[in-house]
């Protein structure tokens, strides 16, 4: 047989909320914590036990920058307030003194407003955050299906210690990574065709200093490749990310890659010493939503009426994009919003969309627009726009 029929059952609903966000990474984080400040009645479920996803958990702990390359600082909000608080305690690396100290135009064009930050920290911070401003967290709990009623989501189907129940919700953000609500609810979705390299960064102490390891990268979008250029990468193989089997083994593939540069380094140091590892798999993008607009990478400077914020290139100086309200949510499922990776993208603007900043600059979109409406594309934008610059967000690259 290759298949099997389960047993009918009944589940109960134990719980309920205006806005459920789905994912506790720095998406999930800024959307809980923008629906909260307006009054929203919040769960923000997270399958691990520690918030931040890559950010934290996955020990890719640079904050890239909100700025332009050219001096000038285009994400704003909560993107702004989350950098700031990831250093309450003192940054690792990568000091954005110009940004914060009252440096010059020339000074902040010569300096990114990036910084790096320790992850223990900033995790620690954030649930505090959150937890103050009225955000309830349901840690080690993993969401497995969702349940639609007249075109929207009524339930989601979680699992914990406490079992298999319900939620019943006004509206969700799915702030996943991998678009898992927009996969159960039927949402139109998209592969990352290139597929992700291998990486595996970890933390050690060598010399008495604690250090980053960056064991491979984020590979380069294949258009953008010159011959003989990009990433070596660590193994041959790829991966999508949203195997189960491909998944684990990816993770393996990562220890066993970890294990072979802490001893190659042991040689040459004795005292190199692993004290930190990655409990996540380090994938960057995985699969997306296809939204009412899918924004290009070619248009960089682009006004959008719709606009929610801005973003940067973390990877070179100069562009700076507009994010439409439209590339966050999709056509099938009216109460669903997405955040962070999940929003729609092509595939080069996703390496340019996947980074803290913009994960912060959608997700506090995304949150503030689930607690003024279960059907996305009847959002007001006006008043959207409006709460988001009430709450320091510049939307528009004019008005820098």
């Amino acid at each position: 047989m290759n298949k099997v029929i389960e047993k009918q059952r009944e589940t109960k609903v134990l719980q309920s909320c205006d806005v459920l966000v789905a994912g506790g990474g720095i998406a999930g984080i800024s959307a809980a914590l923008a629906a909260a400040r307006e009054n929203a009645n919040v769960l923000l479920i997270e399958k691990q036990c520690v918030l931040g996803g890559l950010a934290t958990l996955g020990l890719i702990t640079i904050y890239l920058p909100l700025c332009d390359g050219a001096g000038r600082q285009v994400s704003f909000g909560i993107s702004e307030e989350l950098l700031r608080l990831s250093i309450k305690h003192g940054a690792e690396d990568r000091y954005p003194k110009a940004w914060l100290e009252g440096g010059t135009q020339e000074e902040r064009t010569k300096e990114r407003f990036e910084v790096q930050y320790n992850p223990i920290f900033f995790a620690l911070e954030v649930e505090q955050l959150l937890l103050r401003t009225g955000v309830k967290i349901l840690y080690d709990t993993s969401i497995c299906e969702t349940v639609e009623e007249n075109g929207s989501i009524s339930h989601v189907i979680v699992e914990n210690k406490s079992g298999r129940y319900a939620i019943g919700v006004k509206s969700v953000v799915d702030c996943t990574g991998d678009a898992d609500i927009c996969k159960f609810s039927g949402a139109k979705t998209q592969l990352f065709a290139q597929k992700n390299i291998l990486a595996n960064w970890y933390y050690y102490i060598e010399n008495g200093k604690v250090a980053l390891e960056m064991l491979g990268a984020a590979d380069i979008p294949e258009e953008y490749k010159e011959e003989g250029k990009g990433p070596k990468p660590l193994v041959d193989k790829r991966f999508t990310g949203i195997d189960g089997v491909e998944k684990s083994e990816m993770i393996m593939l990562g220890h066993s890659e970890m294990l072979k540069r802490i001893l190659k380094k042991r040689n040459n140091n004795p005292s190199h010493t692993p004290v930190n590892m990655p409990t996540i798999a380090q994938l960057r993008m995985t699969r997306r939503i296809n939204g009412v607009y899918t924004l290009s990478d070619k248009e960089k400077h682009k006004r959008f009426s719709d606009s929610i914020g801005m973003i940067s290139d973390w990877r070179k100086p100069g562009p700076v994009y507009e994010i439409p309200f439209s590339t966050l949510y999709g056509k099938e499922v009216k109460n669903l919003i997405t955040a962070g990776r999940c929003i729609s993208v092509n595939d080069s603007m996703w390496d340019i969309s996947r980074v803290i900043p913009a994960c912060a600059v959608t997700g506090q979109a995304a949150g503030i627009a689930a607690s003024m409406t279960d059907d996305f594309s009847n959002c007001d934008i006006s008043s959207l726009q409006k709460k988001l610059v009430d709450n320091g967000v510049v939307l528009h690259e004019a008005d820098i």
